[in-house]
C-alpha cells in the first residue's frame, strides 16, 4: 500500500507497492498503516477501492485518508498539528495533492461525518490488542 502510482504497481520513483508503509492493524476498510522508511512517499493511490488509511507513528495517529472508488485520494484530515496559529486543532485537507479542493481560506474543520470517523479510528486503534 502507499505511494505514488501504488493502483499501478510502481510509484512515480520506481518503488513497488508494498513497499513504503506496512499493515499494523486492519478492521473493515480502514487500514492502520506506518512508513517502513523516514522519506516514504505519501499515500497518495490504493489497490481497494475506498480503503480509509490511518497512518500511524509509534503509538499516535496523525492522519487519515480517504480514497475514492478510482483508488486516488480524496482527502485527509490532520490530527498532529494545526493548519495556521489562527486554526488550531484537527483539521481537513481536500483534494489528491492535497489541497487543491480547499476553500480560499485552506483547510477545513471537520465535519460530523469526520468527527465520527476520528473518534471510530481512534476508539479501534485504542482497543488494539486488548489494550
Amino acid at each position: 500500500m502507499g505511494g505514488r502510482g501504488a493502483s499501478s504497481g510502481t510509484s512515480k520513483d520506481g518503488n513497488p507497492y508494498g513497499s513504503q508503509y506496512h499493515s499494523v492493524l486492519s478492521s473493515g476498510n480502514i487500514k492502520f498503516v506506518t512508513k517502513n522508511a523516514r522519506d516514504s512517499e505519501a499515500l497518495m493511490e490504493t489497490m481497494t477501492r475506498g480503503r480509509v488509511y490511518a497512518r500511524v507513528e509509534g503509538d499516535e495517529i496523525k492522519s487519515i485518508i480517504y480514497f475514492d472508488t478510482e483508488n486516488k485520494r480524496t482527502k485527509q484530515i490532520d490530527l498532529d498539528h494545526p493548519h495556521r496559529p489562527s486554526f488550531p486543532g484537527k483539521h481537513t485537507h481536500h483534494g489528491y495533492f492535497h489541497n487543491e479542493s480547499d476553500s480560499k481560506k485552506g483547510a477545513a474543520r471537520l465535519t460530523s461525518e469526520e468527527k465520527a470517523m476520528v473518534e471510530r479510528v481512534r476508539r479501534l486503534w485504542d482497543n488494539r490488542g486488548g489494550k
